[in-house]
């Protein structure tokens, strides 16, 4: 029979599994009476762990929430996993609670056992980040904060809002889910005034508290919000935007792009339209190229004349047919 302390620590792992365990499946597990397993429960509540009691068929013990962060029992994988997001956190990924996942970490790898600590460094040391062309905006964590918990609460958000152009405005929104590319953070809402889903950098938003009525959540703008930011934040960013006719099938068009880098409509069984965009026309025009459709550009008019330019120089460099 384990002592005391090993079999507190026994029972406050099997509570830290996230369902309800009654008195007599707890008393077998650990090998005691039910008089011990309520004698234990009282135990770990008098060291500040908020073990929830339900009666009935379908009542028994469970972890609750507290008032204070009481000390976690983490399996090898989850301390792994907790200690490797804490070291990315520390590095910049969300701006802001750097200072914050250094202190946690530092108490993480002082507990870890070696075995632990050896498969980390090895991670860390066989790893390596690819380095941004330019520091991530300041993201505030409190603001963060205050953006999930209005998704969360369903609840109208007012913020002052700098747009593309640098230009300030006010807006009331709907907020949806607020969502990670790249290393911007982004909020999906239903904008109030506008109508329409739109999404705003996280970064040039100042919220204005206290958050707004309650609101009935609306269909999401699209099953993947993580392609649908992508595809935002990208064609947001292009200099040139094109509206290409491409003689294949949507699905075989849809099978060679990134949504990040345009969108495809279905015309017909054998024809799509493929709105897509870039910074260069050189750029637009090798993306077109490999496409490995024929297509027919519709707009804009430079795009027509640089690819009509480039299939001069294109036949001008093969001989001519025999």
């Amino acid at each position: 029979m384990l002592d005391t302390s090993a079999r507190l620590l026994a029972l406050l792992s099997l509570l830290q599994t996230p369902r309800s365990w009654p008195g007599s499946e707890l008393a077998e597990r650990l090998g005691v009476s039910g008089r011990t397993v309520r004698n234990d429960i009282d135990r770990l509540r008098e060291l500040g762990y908020p073990v929830d009691a339900a009666r009935g068929a379908a009542g028994g013990y469970r972890l609750g929430a507290g008032a204070a962060m009481p000390p976690l029992l983490l399996d090898d994988e989850e301390a792994v996993a907790v200690t490797i997001a804490l070291r990315t956190a520390a590095q910049g990924a969300v701006p802001g609670t750097e200072e914050t996942s250094l202190r946690a970490l530092a108490k993480l790898e002082q507990v870890l056992p070696s075995r632990l600590r050896r498969r980390v460094r090895t991670l860390q040391a066989y790893t390596v980040a690819v380095p941004a062309d330019r520091p991530a905006p300041s993201v505030s964590a409190d603001v963060l904060t205050t953006l999930v918990s209005a998704c969360r609460d369903r609840e109208r958000l007012r913020f002052d809002y700098l747009d593309h152009a640098g230009s300030p405005t006010r807006r009331i929104v709907e907020p949806h889910r607020a969502v990670n590319w790249g290393r911007r953070w982004y909020l999906v809402a239903w904008d109030v005034e506008r109508e329409d889903w739109r999404t705003f950098r996280v970064d040039r938003m100042r919220p204005r508290t206290p958050t707004g009525p309650r609101f009935v959540p609306r269909e999401a703008p699209a099953a993947d919000l993580a392609a649908y930011v992508s595809g935002r934040v990208s064609s947001a960013a292009w200099r040139h935007r094109a509206r290409v006719t491409v003689h294949a099938p949507a699905a075989a068009v849809v099978e060679r792009i990134n949504p990040a880098v345009g969108t495809v409509e279905a015309v017909d069984a054998d024809s799509c339209v493929l709105v897509t965009g870039a910074d260069t026309l050189p750029g637009l025009a090798v993306h077109l190229g490999m496409l490995d459709f024929d297509f027919e550009v519709t707009e804009p008019p430079e795009l027509i004349t640089h690819l009509r330019g480039l299939a001069d120089r294109y036949a001008r460099s093969t001989p001519p047919r025999a």
